[in-house]
């Protein structure tokens, strides 16, 4: 009886980890975007655009998370880059989905005038 209670604690364990491996390991798709902007840009634009940008993950339920930031590395290799956002999707066919959705079209018209410098870089996160 020993013998069957132990093995079965040993399946139930390496079930455990295996399935906390695959939890551990899902990738995510994170879509980063960097603006810069014209040093005339007037401040209120650029906050009204953060602003825009924020409230996506409001009105797109495929974002699974935000976050912006801006630059303050004292590198100085942000090459005029001062802004980060980065928005996180499950899948390809979800952050597909985020750049047809209206609501996100409706922000890129509002990018009028538009940044300086624009960078979008997506990649699979890893851990």
């Amino acid at each position: 009886m020993k013998k069957v209670l132990i093995i079965t604690l040993l399946i139930m364990a390496s079930c455990a980890t295996v399935n906390a491996q695959k939890t551990h390991n899902k990738q995510l798709l994170r879509h980063a975007v960097m603006f810069g902007w014209n040093e005339n840009t007037d401040p209120a634009y650029i906050n009204k655009v953060v602003a825009a940008l924020s409230d996506l993950e409001h009105k797109i339920p495929v974002i699974k998370a935000f976050e912006w930031g801006t630059n303050n590395s004292p590198e100085n290799l942000n090459n005029g880059l001062t802004h980060c956002f980065t928005l996180t999707f499950t899948s390809e066919a979800d952050r597909d989905a985020y750049l047809i959705d209206p609501a996100h079209k409706a922000f890129v018209a509002l990018l009028n005038p538009a940044p300086d410098k624009v960078t979008v870089f997506d990649y699979w996160a890893t851990n």
